[in-house]
């Protein structure tokens, strides 16, 4: 008998291949491994529905677990793959090794640690799991103070659900704006208002010092009282597996167009891929929901050896209050020279990123028609 396909993961990734291996013609043994206690699910609603309380847990499942057994795939949550043996087409657990015949590796990322003094007396906490979400919004009730370290995205949007939920925020960031690297100091600018407006106290060049009791001794010479600390300072790709079983690795597993590792039996998409792009030109690790989706989906025709290059435009999305956002592109290594902004009705906008004259990225915020005409702009000019 051929020894199963296994997938790694219990993020979109693994869930979308398993689901697309199952429903696009694969009649073999499946196998998944999800080392925390549930069945592949999204983490977008982990900062915003579900840490709001708007969203149940099983909202988040990409299928129920029964889904799996009815559709013949072994999942397996709660169980940690310890090693890789690429010879021997082998994974091992505690339990004890699986064999495979071909193996996707869909490991994502774990949040950057922030070496912060003092926190023997106050909880600090790192967004990434169902039940760091949970725990974070048995926190967030009304007049809970709240500091948030780091205006990414996961930072604004945390900073955004606590205030909805009533509490107080303080956000630091370093730079002299959110969101600075991505969508530069204008539009960040604007973005930092919205949350001005919404209660936030922004900080910008500003960071945490240490904690002292329930304290915060910040950068800019202040204090703060707080009663949580959310560190949100970016990810680091799950890649220790891969590199200790000889896998090509450097900020995250390197793959070819195909999603294939450097050996041709394993594959790796989602957060932890290191991908070199074909329509970009260069290598691009993306840390964002529909990557996940659509390399999942893409890596489980690869798993059933059809050929092809994946060279879908990275893409992410972001609700905070009443605006919603979608950025289509990726300016790359080299950057942008400018930003044009088009205004337009209430708080909609339309931004275009430029090197030169090529146009490397595209945002709408509320302006939902413009969605596939900035898609194809983007594609367009690469």
């Amino acid at each position: 008998m051929t020894a199963p396909i296994v997938i790694i993961g219990g993020g979109m990734a693994a869930g979308h291949a398993a689901v697309e291996l199952r429903e696009n013609g694969y009649d073999g043994e499946l196998v998944v491994f999800a080392d925390e206690p549930h069945p592949p699910y999204e983490r977008p609603p982990l900062s915003k529905g579900y840490l709001a309380g708007k969203a149940s847990l099983e909202d988040t499942y990409l299928k129920p677990l029964e889904w799996y057994g009815e559709h013949r795939i072994d999942v397996r949550p709660g169980t940690r793959v310890d090693s890789i043996d690429t010879d021997a087409h082998l994974v091992r657990t505690a339990e004890g090794s699986q064999p495979f015949s071909k193996l996707l590796i869909a490991t994502g990322a774990q949040p950057r640690r922030l070496p912060v003094p003092g926190t023997d007396h106050i909880e600090v906490a790192y967004l990434r799991s169902i039940d760091d979400s949970r725990r974070l919004h048995e926190r967030l009730t009304p007049g809970a103070r709240l500091l948030v370290v780091g205006g990414g995205w996961i930072g604004m949007e945390v900073a955004s659900t606590a205030r909805e939920l009533g509490a107080e925020v303080v956000l630091v960031e370093p730079t002299e704006q959110p969101l600075l690297k991505v969508l530069g100091p204008e539009l960040g600018e604007r973005l930092a208002d919205v949350h001005r407006k919404h209660g936030v106290d922004l900080r910008t060049r500003t960071s945490l010092e240490t904690l002292r009791d329930r304290v915060a001794v910040l950068s800019d010479g202040t204090e703060a009282e707080v009663d949580t600390v959310v560190i949100g300072v970016g990810a680091a790709p799950d890649d220790a597996l891969a590199g200790e079983a000889g896998l090509d690795a450097d900020n995250g597993i390197l793959v070819d167009a195909g999603l294939r590792t450097s050996h041709p039996d394993v594959f790796a998409a989602g957060d932890v891929a290191n991908h070199a792009h074909p329509l970009l030109g260069e290598r691009v690790r993306v840390e964002h929901w529909q990557s996940a989706v659509s390399r999942g989906k893409f890596a489980a025709h690869a798993l059933m050896g059809e050929p092809g290059a994946y060279d879908e435009l990275p893409f992410f999305f972001s609700d905070q209050y009443d605006l919603g956002l979608e950025y289509f592109g990726h300016p790359g290594a080299a950057g942008y020279d400018a930003v044009k902004i088009d205004e337009g009705s209430g708080d909609s906008l339309v931004a275009r990123w430029y090197r030169g004259d090529l146009l490397v990225a595209a945002m709408h915020v509320n302006d939902w028609d413009v969605s596939d005409e900035l898609k194809e702009q983007v594609r367009a000019a690469r």
